[in-house]
């Protein structure tokens, strides 16, 4: 009977810092959605910023919840505090790791290289931007699959932003036989991109021959558009151009194999 009287004021705290802990992690969650919502509805704050805010604001709750919970089994602040301090070190080397994608999150959070929505290419994994919080970069690919990428490895690579400028160049090589006129093939390049609205004006379109191949005259196309319009003018451009040097009589060569035979 002393046993189970022991045990009593056990469960009880054990009961009460689970309800602390389930309201706490409700309270956290709502905070930190309802922060993320004021954040990007101010068109003056970037919606980076805002899921960043959100997720400091959820850890800092959840810390306040592990303290409440170590006051209910008795464990005072500045003992927690003393203990805290003790364990620095061994926490410092056993999650060195987490504690660099902390550092890295605000470090990407403060110079802002690449932003929510933005296509980015970090250290060889391209995606688009779905979230930055503080320990981790989550990117979308084009087929719809989940990257997660940590801050520290992000931060420590090398960042390629396709979205940083709102423009960008469209370069396509065209080979045309050694036998057809190169200025005629240069017109036909430059007069198909001027028909297309979402070719810019400034800076100007460009073609130019930039190697003589094995079997072919190249020549290069530099066109400037909207980033957004990147890819679609791009495919469609190269479309356009090839049925435009159909219509015209240039031709573009292709490998040929000759077959020899000999007579017994």
């Amino acid at each position: 009977m002393e046993q189970v009287a022991s045990f009593g004021p056990l469960v009880m705290s054990a009961g009460k810092a689970l309800v602390v802990l389930v309201i706490g992690w409700i309270v956290a969650g709502w905070v930190s959605a309802m922060v993320r919502r004021r954040v990007n509805k101010t068109p003056e704050i970037d919606k980076t910023l805002g899921n960043f805010a959100a997720s400091i604001v959820r850890w800092v709750i959840l810390l306040m919840v592990l303290v409440a919970i170590l006051g209910i089994f008795g464990i005072e602040a500045t003992s927690l505090v003393a203990m805290m301090g003790a364990a620095t070190l061994a926490i410092g080397l056993a999650l060195q790791g987490t504690l660099s994608d902390l550092a890295a999150g605000f470090m990407l959070i403060l110079f802002r290289p690449y932003k929510l929505g933005q296509y980015v290419d970090v250290g060889g994994t391209a995606g688009t931007v779905v979230d930055l919080n503080l320990f981790v970069t989550e990117l979308k690919t084009p087929d719809n699959v989940q990257i997660i990428v940590p801050n520290g490895q992000a931060w420590g690579s090398i960042i390629t932003n396709y979205s940083h400028h709102d423009t960008r160049r469209v370069d396509v090589v065209f080979g045309i036989d050694y036998g057809d006129d190169i200025e005629k093939a240069r017109d036909i390049i430059l007069a198909t991109a001027a028909k297309d609205d979402r070719v810019l004006k400034d800076p100007e379109s460009w073609a130019r021959v930039t190697n003589l191949g094995d079997s072919s005259v190249d020549i290069t196309a530099r066109i400037w558009c909207q980033a957004d319009d990147f890819w679609d003018l791009k495919f469609e451009f190269t479309q356009a151009v090839k049925e435009a040097f159909d219509a015209g009589g240039i031709s573009i060569p292709y490998p040929h194999t000759v077959e020899i035979k000999r007579e017994a």
